[in-house]
């Protein structure tokens, strides 16, 4: 859940791209963000944490989802377009790697409250003996 969290707060946050690309480019991007968001949480579920997992997974979805896109396009318009599909796997890509950052920080600090834990509990057993 948290990941769909930053995917959306990293999709609103891309809005103002809005003035300077494509209207279509940005859509592809936001698929991209939000199949890559859905793809990392997948892939981290499996792979127990692992970060390449997590990037790889983001990154694959989003490649699935406009490659789809894609081909529909070229089924239903006629015209199949490389930088829409670049600009779908580029929202994967951002939104794997955001995860990825936010991830490590909260594994880091899980971690560091864990040695603290047993920290404590190693010196409060020390105390209460009388040697």
């Amino acid at each position: 859940m948290k990941t769909v969290i930053v995917g959306v707060t990293f999709f609103l946050c891309a809005l103002p791209l809005c003035a300077q690309l494509e209207q279509d480019k940005v859509k592809h991007f936001a698929a991209g963000t939000l199949s890559g968001a859905i793809g990392a949480d997948i892939a981290d579920g499996f792979s127990g944490g692992n970060r390449y997992w997590r990037i790889a997974g983001a990154v694959t979805s989003s490649l699935l989802a406009g490659l789809a896109k894609e081909a529909y396009d070229e089924h239903k318009y006629g015209g199949w377009d490389n930088r829409d599909l670049a600009a779908t796997v580029l929202g994967g890509v951002s939104i794997g790697i955001t995860i990825d950052i936010f991830s490590e920080k909260r594994q880091r600090k899980e971690k560091e409250m864990m040695v603290q834990i047993i920290d404590e509990n190693m010196t409060f057993g020390k105390q209460g003996r009388d040697d």
